[in-house]
C-alpha cells in the first residue's frame, strides 16, 4: 500500500465515522420530536400516540450502536487508560495492540450476530409500526462491520508508517 492510498482509505473511514455521526445525530433530533410529539398528544390533545414508544426504542438502538462504532474510530470507546498509561512504553503499544484486536474480535461477533439477529426477526412486525423487527438488528451488524473497518485501520497503519520510515 503506498501512502497515497493509506491517506483514500483513511480519509474514507473518516467519511463513514462522519456519516455514522451524521445519521445518529437526525435520529436524535427525530427522537426528541417524537417525544414532543407524545407529551403534546397526551396533554393537549388528551390522545396519546401508542406509536411512539416503538418508534424511540428503535430510533435508541441505532443511535446507540452507530455512536459505539464512531466512538472507535476516535478512540473514545470505553477504556481504562489509566492502568494502559502507567505501563512501560513496549507493554503499553502491546496493550493498544490486544484492545484493538479484542474490539476487532468483538466487531465480528456483533456483525455475525447482528445478521442473525436480522435473519430471525425479519419476517415479524414491530407492534405498533408495522415494519419489520429485522431493523432492530441492521445497526448491530452495520456497527460490527464499521467496527472492523476502524480497529484493521488502527492496526495496518502503525504497520505501514513505519515501512514509509
Amino acid at each position: 500500500m503506498t501512502a497515497q492510498s493509506t491517506g483514500l482509505a483513511e480519509r474514507i473511514l473518516d467519511w463513514l465515522a462522519k456519516l455514522s455521526m451524521g445519521v445518529a445525530s437526525v435520529l436524535m433530533v427525530i427522537l426528541i420530536a417524537i417525544f414532543g410529539w407524545l407529551v403534546f398528544g397526551r396533554y393537549v390533545l388528551n390522545n396519546t400516540p401508542t406509536w411512539v414508544e416503538q418508534a424511540a426504542l428503535l430510533i435508541v438502538v441505532w443511535i446507540a450502536f452507530l455512536g459505539a462504532a464512531v466512538g472507535v474510530r476516535r478512540g473514545t470507546h470505553l477504556s481504562v487508560e489509566f492502568f494502559r498509561d502507567a505501563l512501560p512504553p513496549r507493554l503499553r503499544a502491546g496493550m493498544v495492540t490486544f484492545a484493538s484486536l479484542a474490539l476487532l474480535f468483538f466487531g465480528v461477533v456483533m456483525a455475525w450476530q447482528g445478521y442473525v439477529m436480522f435473519d430471525r426477526t425479519v419476517r415479524r412486525d414491530i407492534p405498533l409500526l408495522g415494519i419489520s423487527e429485522g431493523w432492530r438488528a441492521v445497526p448491530v451488524s452495520l456497527s460490527g462491520v464499521l467496527i472492523v473497518l476502524f480497529c484493521l485501520d488502527d492496526l495496518i497503519r502503525p504497520v505501514l508508517l513505519r515501512q514509509k520510515d
